[in-house]
């Protein structure tokens, strides 16, 4: 049930309660009364009434941005901890100014749901401090059967105390294998991340772990510390750590590295480094580091701008390139200096993945011109297991020459079935979208291509060229093709369309056409 932006105050939400405790058979919940002006007295008596539901089992509950204070969040705690059935709990107070006192009497409350298995609990922007947040997480370690938690803290003002205390806490759940803490925007520090990794080191049976501390100053020694901290979990298979604006440099991410490498269960690590200062040297040493991870075979590497430049990237692919059993690669890249001579070399090293058939690389705002495009391309065309490819060069200064080039060298992925390339914003006219058509019509075994070429020079001799083309991919089922802001007129766009009409075996088909001038059509 919606009912959220209809100011239903706590006579509404108090209402609405005691109405649905009515529903004697309820066993499944979904209540969003968000930026309804509930405060305290309306969150008890919504709890209160809720307690009748006797068979409920399952319950989502957004409360976000209303007025309850701390008073409401325990009373409404304390409420639900007698729903006896309850196994599956999602609960947001988001907004609502609950403080410490709330956050702590709230954990304690719910402490008492003797069946709760699942718990998702948001409290993001609460100012419940680092009290609130070393109560909150005292008391959830007596959730006895809590097999899955997700605790949302962003902007609270935890502080290291408050960081330290929380994982302290949190580490008798002894039985806990699915972990997701969203501590972003807390002022945790390096003395902070260090602590809350080591405590949570005592989770033993931990072995998913999704942990967002970005925003948080916590340095080279918070990113060393964090990574010796997490070597410890010798359980842990699945890792998603964001630890992106924290100021680390090259012996933050070098350390942190080395320290993940002795995680030897870790199968899939997703690793947010962006906005940072890791520079070449830094990249260099978390991939060297990375390749020692010997059982891993998903990986997500986020460093958007952290200026590696040409050395970085390079080095980067051949430290990567030994990670001998990865199937799965996402390298974000974006914003980082990166010329010519690294997108080559990165291309080159990654050909090496032997096993590699899943590959993103965002390249977008770098400097890698036509040269760089050519080279990449082609040395991409020597990873012979790549099934799937998703690469975004835009605004690389790529022109036509390199388009064709491109082209011409992913038409060697001989196994390419699915594609997405992004080019926009490379001055590409109809001279490289010309040659890059024709090029990817050799794909052969493409059934889903999206071509983003937004924000160049098209015009309707390239639109119809392009048209022409692809409609020789015999197996091409879905298309998405951007062509807005170019100069694509009347005539380029029948023609476009004339071509993919005989795209025979195309079912779902999305096309952009947006200009950057009118097109005027006659009458």
């Amino acid at each position: 049930m919606k009912n959220y932006w209809n100011e239903i105050g706590d006579q509404g939400g108090s209402g609405l309660g005691s109405a649905l405790a009515n529903c004697i058979n309820l066993s499944n919940l979904t209540l969003d009364l968000r930026d309804n002006q509930i405060g305290a007295i309306g969150a008890s008596g919504l709890g209160s009434a809720l307690v009748n539901c006797i068979n409920l089992s399952n319950l989502k509950l957004d409360l976000i941005d209303n007025q309850i204070g701390a008073m409401g969040a325990s009373s409404l705690g304390s409420a639900l901890a007698n729903c006896i059935n309850l196994s599956n709990l999602t609960l947001d107070l988001s907004g609502n100014q609950i403080g410490e006192i709330g956050a702590s009497g709230l954990g304690s409350a719910l402490a008492n749901c003797i069946n709760l298995s699942n718990l998702k609990l948001g409290l993001r922007g609460n100012q419940i401090g680092e009290m609130g947040a070393s109560g909150l997480g005292s008391a959830l370690a007596n959730c006895i059967n809590l097999s899955n938690l997700k605790l949302g803290l962003c902007g609270n003002q935890i502080g290291e105390m408050g960081a330290s205390g929380l994982g302290s806490a949190l580490a008798n759940c002894i039985n806990l294998p699915n972990l997701t803490l969203d501590l972003r925007d807390n002022q945790i520090g390096a003395m902070g991340a260090s602590g809350l990794g080591s405590a949570l080191a005592n989770c033993i049976n931990l072995s998913n772990l999704t942990l967002d501390l970005s925003w948080n100053e916590i340095g080279d020694q918070g990113g060393s510390g964090l990574g010796s901290a997490l070597a410890n979990y010798i359980n842990l298979s699945n890792l998603k750590l964001n630890l992106s604006s924290n100021q680390i440099g090259e012996m933050g991410a070098s350390g942190l590295g080395s320290a993940l490498a002795n995680c030897i269960n870790l199968s899939n690590l997703k690793l947010g480094l962006c906005s940072n200062k890791i520079g070449a040297m830094g990249a260099q040493g978390l991939g060297s580091a990375l390749a020692n991870c010997i059982n891993l075979s998903n990986l997500k590497l986020s460093l958007r701008g952290n200026q590696i430049g040409d050395e970085g990237a390079s080095g980067l692919g051949s430290a990567l390139a030994n990670c001998i059993n990865l199937s799965n690669l996402k390298l974000v890249l974006r914003d980082n200096q990166i010329g010519a001579m690294g997108a080559s070399g990165l291309g080159s090293a990654l050909a090496n993945c032997i096993n590699l058939s899943n590959l993103t690389l965002d390249l977008s705002w770098n400097e890698i011109g036509d040269q760089g495009g050519s080279g990449l391309g082609s040395a991409l065309a020597n990873c012979i297991n790549l099934s799937n490819l998703k690469l975004d060069l835009s605004y690389n200064q790529i022109d036509d020459k390199g388009a064709s080039g491109l082209g011409y060298a992913l038409a060697n992925c001989i196994n390419l079935s699915n594609l997405t390339l992004y080019l926009s914003g490379n001055k590409i006219g109809d001279e490289g979208v010309s040659g890059l058509g024709p090029a990817l019509a050799n794909c052969i075994n493409l059934s889903n291509l999206k071509l983003g070429l937004s924000d160049n020079q098209i015009g309707a001799m390239g639109a119809s060229s392009l048209g022409s083309a692809l409609e020789n991919c015999i197996n091409l089922s879905n298309l998405k093709l951007n062509l807005s802001y170019n100069q694509i007129d009347a005539m380029g766009a029948s023609g476009l369309g004339s071509a993919l009409a005989n795209c025979i075996n195309l079912s779902n088909l999305t096309l952009d056409l947006r200009q950057k001038q009118f097109i005027c059509f006659g009458l």
